[in-house]
């Protein structure tokens, strides 16, 4: 699986105060245009097992302005596979083209199965999937987010040797499948701080299912208020970030996590001396969905 790939690197962020602590991004969010960052890493494993099993198609979960469908569906365009979405929410069935992810994943060859919020929570029933099957025929099923053992793999390679110098791993977590990796290849010196897009305490169990190792822990409190939130707080954050850094990051994950990170930092949690590693898992691809969004409310856009 290559799609002419960019390899990543670790870019230093300069933190503007005495906190003694140095920080550096690793750029998975240029490993491709698209199918960057952690949607890379996730679908690798996969997409090359539905190919040693024969799959002509993938099918997968996601929402309206979902980084996952947007990425299985050029992936999949790429390895000549055909891609099936099942989309929550039937009333975004008339308006794909108003919605530039869906939109995109459409234009990358994908066919859309658009159903209700209440059907859509029962996804990964034997039920669901058997009238899926009766539809479309055979498929390679990707659960919603990609994560799954085959995931999990693929984000094990995230951190190379270079990266073993450094006391924190930081990453964004959405359904645990990241930052599993992370701690799966970490060393036994390193901790791995994740940073929850959603509201909750359910994801320990998950990520419990996957992590070989405990030298982990979830910061709660950088969510604002849940998935796909957002306010003028973090939006002013993520604008000046990219004004200085030349970085820009997206509103439901890395956005959040570099937030916390920031905040950690002016608290004093991170010991003097301490060597900062954040990633960037890429999902740029949301920022004009959730700009669309602003708009709307009349805030502030992301620049």
């Amino acid at each position: 699986m290559n799609f002419n790939l960019e390899h990543s690197v670790n870019q230093q962020i300069n933190i503007p105060n005495n906190s003694g602590v140095t920080l550096y991004i690793k750029r998975e969010d240029a490993i491709h245009p698209f199918v960057s960052g952690n949607k890379y890493r996730k679908l690798k494993y996969n997409l090359l097992e539905a190919e040693k099993l024969g799959y002509k198609t993938l099918l997968t979960f996601g929402g309206a302005f979902s980084n996952h469908i947007a990425a299985v569906a050029l992936a999949g365009q790429l390895m000549g596979f055909k891609t099936i979405g099942v989309i929550r929410g039937d009333e975004l069935k008339g308006a794909i083209n108003d919605n530039t992810t869906l939109h995109f994943a459409q234009q990358s060859g994908m066919q859309f199965e658009f159903v209700s919020r209440e059907a859509y929570r029962k996804k990964t029933s034997d039920l669901f999937i058997k009238k899926l099957k009766a539809n479309f025929g055979d498929f390679y099923l990707i659960p919603e987010g990609g994560t799954n053992a085959l995931a999990i793999k693929g984000c094990e390679e995230i951190l190379n040797e270079d990266d073993k110098g450094f006391d924190y791993i930081c990453c964004a977590v959405g359904t645990g499948g990241t930052i599993s990796g992370l701690m799966n290849c970490s060393k036994p010196s390193q901790q791995v701080l994740g940073f929850p897009a959603l509201k909750g305490d359910f994801l320990t169990q998950d990520i419990s299912k996957f992590a070989l190792k405990t030298n982990w822990e979830l910061k709660t409190d950088y969510h604002f208020g849940g998935y796909a939130k957002i306010n003028d707080k973090l939006i002013t954050f993520i604008n000046q970030f990219k004004k200085e850094y030349s970085i820009p990051l997206d509103p439901v994950y890395t956005g959040k996590m570099m937030f916390g990170i920031f905040d950690l930092i002016e608290r004093g949690y991170f010991p003097k001396e301490s060597k900062i590693l954040a990633i960037h898992t890429g999902g740029l691809q949301g920022i004009t969905g959730m700009n669309t969004v602003l708009k709307k409310k009349n805030l502030p856009l992301i620049v």
